[in-house]
């Protein structure tokens, strides 16, 4: 497996695979989590960085350096190779990437009704650092909002 950053014209990959890999939000989403133009759009503030195996495009992560803070987010591996260690590898790599920018910690987001997501980032030594509304005008099935961890790197 590659990690390579991504360049602009990757953004109808990337949204196809972020779409697939967020499928398991269906239960309370009620739209596609995210649109070629959204990441494009997101290229103007950070970058992704692509896991290819193969030739085939596989995961994805965004990375958002912001000083002495980093985020990332969008973290998606395709569906059928979920547990095989590709998420882990990207959030290695994103963690790099924000050190590497002079980032001393890394936050992420994740949606409160997501139940599998807390521990598995505590298993990489993130914890939770506070609460966030879910985004107004954002439709949903369930009340939820978002939790935030962060990790010192």
């Amino acid at each position: 497996m590659e990690i390579r950053p991504a360049q602009p014209e990757d953004a109808p990959a990337i949204a196809a695979l972020v779409n697939r890999a967020f499928q398991v939000e269906a239960f309370f989403t009620t739209k596609d989590r995210t649109s070629v133009a959204e990441i494009a759009a997101m290229f103007e503030r950070g970058s992704f960085l692509l896991a290819e195996q193969d030739a085939a495009l596989v995961g994805c992560v965004f990375v958002e350096p912001k000083g002495e803070r980093g985020y990332f987010g969008l973290l998606s591996v395709d569906p059928l190779r979920q547990g095989s260690g590709i998420g882990g590898r990207l959030v290695d790599a994103a963690e790099e990437q924000c050190r590497r920018a002079g980032c001393r910690a890394i936050d992420i987001r994740v949606v409160n009704l997501r139940k599998e997501l807390p521990p598995y980032y505590r298993g990489r030594g993130y914890q939770e650092t506070g609460r966030e509304p879910f985004p107004t005008g954002e439709p949903t099935k369930l009340p939820c909002e978002f939790v935030v961890m962060s990790k010192s790197l």
